[in-house]
């Protein structure tokens, strides 16, 4: 009878516990699958930056990868682990971490997405000696591995030669989270440096717009010593930046755009801010926003046309247009549309978003059904007027978005977040070269 009790508590035990998670994982790999078909037909599903690379001749389907990626890049597809995201992808590598098999590789993009990278050594020193490419430049975008590579990339130049025929040992080009880590660990060994920044300290960071939440993972800095948030707003990673590098007084000019670099037998010749550098050795930090992509239409030169947002509570009462469909983008018209009077439309390219963050998606659909945002998609720009915006695109969009062929929009603002190019001229005159077909390139 004991027996007979034992196994009915086991069954029903079994039942409250094992079926509930059946049931959610078998709704997962569902959605996983159909998230699958729906970008591999779109051509999107391809990542461009560091992403993971799945042997599925090794994978277990253990799914591990797919609870620890936080941006929900990979799903369970055939019992075996897949991209269905790939453009959410951002270079976290905790997938490869976790996969007790070691089934997962990091790999580069394909260039027929837009995304060329240096070449670059394990100590991210590109073809050129004594040149160094780190952060979004050298193909990843995220806090962590950037400060990482800064730091890596340092050392190694600390450990060549110096010829003491230069200024400075080594030159930063970017005060963003790698070049400040950079800054760090080159006073850490006690080099002669200098940072350059185009703009302001925090780099791309400083033009998110207000609040937008950064994601980072705990990273160790040189002479500061670990920075443990998982979770910050710009605000206040831009507050620690700062006060890290009047703590340390750290060697930043800003407002020095890098206008040229030449390799010489001496070392490197930097003309910036109206006058010549010279340095032993070359990091560059600048990210891949070398400038603004523009769209190249009618209109586009006046006043009431930006590429980034810094503060959306200054503008009530506006018709605004924000072009394209990625996080940035998607954030600016959220907060552009949460302030008094404000008309605001997206109009993005494609069919629908396909490259945010989930709660950035969230966001934007509830955006959408209350009414708050308009979205058009399958639409581009064709003219931009003093008073109104003109708008081409394709009929037929299923996503929720007015079909369109042709359309003129009132109009007094324009934001524009079509990504930035790559600042291929400096790297062509430095003689670097660049990844054109490679499409498995191991990380360094």
């Amino acid at each position: 009878m004991e027996s007979l009790y034992t196994y009915i508590i086991f069954f029903v035990l079994l039942g409250i516990i094992g079926v509930p998670h059946w049931i959610r994982a078998a709704r997962h790999r569902r959605e996983s699958e159909e998230k699958f078909k729906k970008f591999s037909k779109g051509g999107i599903l391809t990542p461009v930056t560091l992403h993971p690379q799945i042997d599925l001749l090794t994978c277990i389907g253990c799914a591990s990868c797919v609870k620890v990626c936080p941006e929900n890049v990979l799903g369970i597809v055939q019992g075996r682990a897949a991209i269905i995201h790939g453009l959410r992808c951002v270079g976290h590598s905790l997938c490869a971490e976790v996969c007790p098999v070691g089934a997962i590789t990091l790999s580069f993009g394909t260039p027929k997405e837009g995304m060329e990278i240096p070449y670059y050594s394990e100590h991210h020193e590109t073809n050129v000696e004594g040149l160094y490419v780190v952060g979004e430049l050298g193909g990843i975008g995220l806090i962590r591995n950037a400060v990482t590579q800064s730091i890596k990339a340092v050392e190694h130049a600390a450990g060549g030669r110096r010829s003491g025929l230069n200024e400075y040992d080594v030159l930063i080009v970017g005060a963003g989270p790698a070049g400040l880590a950079a800054a760090l660990a080159a006073q850490s060994k006690g080099l002669r440096y200098v940072v350059l920044e185009q703009d302001t300290i925090g780099g791309t960071i400083y033009h998110y717009p207000r609040q937008k939440l950064v994601l980072t993972s705990p990273v160790e800095l040189p002479l500061h010593g670990a920075l443990k948030m998982s979770e910050i707003t710009k605000e206040e990673l831009l507050g620690i930046w700062e006060s890290i590098v009047k703590g340390f007084k750290l060697h930043i000019l800003t407002n020095h755009k890098v206008e040229d670099l030449k390799k010489t037998e001496k070392g490197f010749v930097v003309r910036a801010g109206g006058k010549e550098w010279t340095s032993d050795r070359v990091l560059l930090a600048l990210g891949r926003r070398g400038s603004p992509r523009k769209l190249g239409v009618p209109g586009e030169e006046q006043p009431k046309v930006a590429y980034k947002l810094i503060e959306a509570k200054t503008y009530h009462h506006k018709h605004i247009l924000v072009v394209g469909g990625g996080d940035s983008a998607v954030e600016a018209a959220l907060g552009l549309a949460s302030q008094t009077g404000n008309t605001v439309t997206i109009s993005y390219r494609r069919e629908g978003f396909v490259r945010l963050k989930e709660k950035n998606e969230q966001r934007i659909q509830e955006a959408m059904s209350s009414g708050k945002v308009s979205v058009l998609f399958n639409s581009t720009v064709s003219e931009i007027k003093a008073e109104s915006i003109v708008l081409a695109g394709q009929a037929g969009s299923t996503t929720g978005s007015a079909s369109l062929t042709a359309r003129e929009l009132p109009n007094d603002l324009v934001f524009i977040f079509a990504g930035g190019e790559l600042p291929g001229e400096l790297l062509k005159k430095a003689g670097v070269r660049l990844r054109t077909s490679e499409v498995s390139d191991k990380a360094a």
